[in-house]
């Protein structure tokens, strides 16, 4: 992420980092990003398949697309459970209006990025904002090309929540920022309240309490830019936050947040929406209370589910309204584990998703071919990932690998390209330096 107002960092071996947030007028160098051009319309292409010859899976082989048999898988998965050939889909697709920054990644482990760099390939996707582990940022930067950018983010492996979240945190952040890092997360969901009971004090990492106010205080000293993940789905304050004794209910989550984006003069991002797609008309007052404050789009299958029950019309209004402030994201995590059988002891329910070089790419390519038909395309059906959570709230009705409706908002073009690429653009450009906010 290079703000113009900023001298861009030389990498250790003395070479020019690339520039990520560069606009692309022309194709890159390095040949992996393409202009739009004009003839690259934005409306679904219902007759690509007519019109252009690919290989056929089942017969032939393609350098370029690396289409052999097999790529399909024998029965239906979670992340694709319409047995799609997402390369097949990248082509029909084709190329975004403007290359893609997604502002919301969680990118680890070297095998698993350098598949999911062929994955940024196929869909156009830029550059990457991602929450990686500390000791993997330069492993993962290698294998994306340097199409990429870390988030801080705390340990949550560290079993002390305190110290994670605490003066652990505080340590991190500058490690991470001496790596390039120029956003910090605070993650704020309710479980939370977990975490501090696990400690004995349930309020102790209450999001506007003294600890995660030394972190954002320390993030905004160093001229960093705050993310923060408020709130959740819906459908889990019908579940699993039922006990609003103890969680409190959905609005109740928005009161420290809404204090600590008044009381540090940086740019926030809410993830996810802002935690609320459900609700446009609340992310409509909480944008036009605080003008620090953007929201991403990330999370897959909760924005999918959410953001098609609402009238196009009404999503396409919210972005003009609030043009700028709304970055793409997907939220897709890559794990090394996923490229091989996960063993029954691991327990780690992310490592699950999936369990071969195959299963890995379709979890990766199912969360950018359904976001890229629902910001583009007039589609409308099911999506290809399956959504726990209509069983969650409704056992009786749903299947655990049913799906929601995916609704195509067909966004105009000048929509897409400030969702795609500028509001990540501009929001680089509003980063402080050195604690200063920016006049940009």
């Amino acid at each position: 992420m290079i703000s113009p107002r900023r001298p861009r960092r030389r990498a250790k071996d003395g070479s020019q980092p690339m520039p990520l947030l560069r606009p692309s007028t022309e194709r890159e160098a390095d040949g992996n990003v393409e202009a739009p051009t004009a003839a690259r319309s934005l409306e679904p292409r219902p007759n690509c398949r007519k019109n252009r010859r690919r290989p056929d899976p089942r017969t032939e082989t393609s350098s370029a697309t690396g289409y052999h048999r097999g790529m399909i898988p024998d029965s239906p998965t979670a992340a694709n459970r319409l047995l799609m050939d997402y390369r097949r889909e990248a082509i029909d697709l084709g190329r975004p209006i403007v290359p893609i920054i997604d502002a919301h990644t969680h990118i680890n482990g070297t095998e698993a990025a350098s598949l999911f760099a062929e994955v940024m390939d196929l869909f156009g996707i830029e550059a990457v904002w991602s929450m990686t582990a500390l000791d993997e940022v330069e492993h993962v930067r290698e294998a994306l090309g340097g199409r990429f950018e870390p988030i801080a983010v705390p340990d949550f492996r560290d079993p002390d929540r305190r110290a994670a979240h605490g003066d652990g945190y505080l340590q991190r952040i500058k490690a991470y920022h001496a790596k390039g890092a120029r956003i910090a997360k605070f993650w704020s969901a309710p479980r939370i309240v977990d975490f501090g009971e696990e400690a004995g004090d349930p309020a102790m990492l209450r999001l506007d309490g003294p600890i995660r106010r030394a972190g954002m205080q320390l993030a905004t000293d160093l001229g960093m830019a705050i993310m923060i993940h408020v709130a959740d789905p819906d459908t889990w304050f019908a579940t699993k936050y039922s006990d609003q004794s103890k969680y409190g209910d959905k609005r109740s989550q928005y009161e420290p947040l809404e204090a600590v984006v008044a009381d540090y003069p940086v740019p926030f991002i809410a993830a996810h929406m802002g935690g609320w797609p459900e609700d446009l008309d609340f992310l409509d007052g909480l944008l036009s209370r605080h003008p620090n404050l953007h929201l991403d789009s990330s999370a897959t299958k909760w924005i999918i589910r959410e953001l098609s029950r609402h009238e196009p019309v009404d999503l396409i209004s919210f972005l003009q309204r609030h043009r700028g402030r709304i970055l793409f994201g997907s939220d897709i995590v890559t794990l090394d584990e996923h490229l091989r059988v996960a063993k029954e002891d691991e327990g780690n329910v992310m490592a699950a998703k999936a369990g071969s070089r195959d299963d890995a790419f379709d979890l990766y390519a199912s969360r950018y071919w359904s976001l890229r038909r629902l910001w583009e395309s007039d589609h409308d059906g099911e999506s290809p990932i399956a959504d726990p959570d209509l069983a969650m709230v409704d056992p009786d009705r749903f299947e655990p690998l049913d799906a929601p409706r995916l609704r195509g908002m067909s966004l105009p073009p000048s929509e897409l390209r400030t969702l795609y690429r500028e509001a990540a653009i501009g929001f680089a450009e509003s980063i402080p330096t050195d604690g200063r906010p920016s006049k940009a």
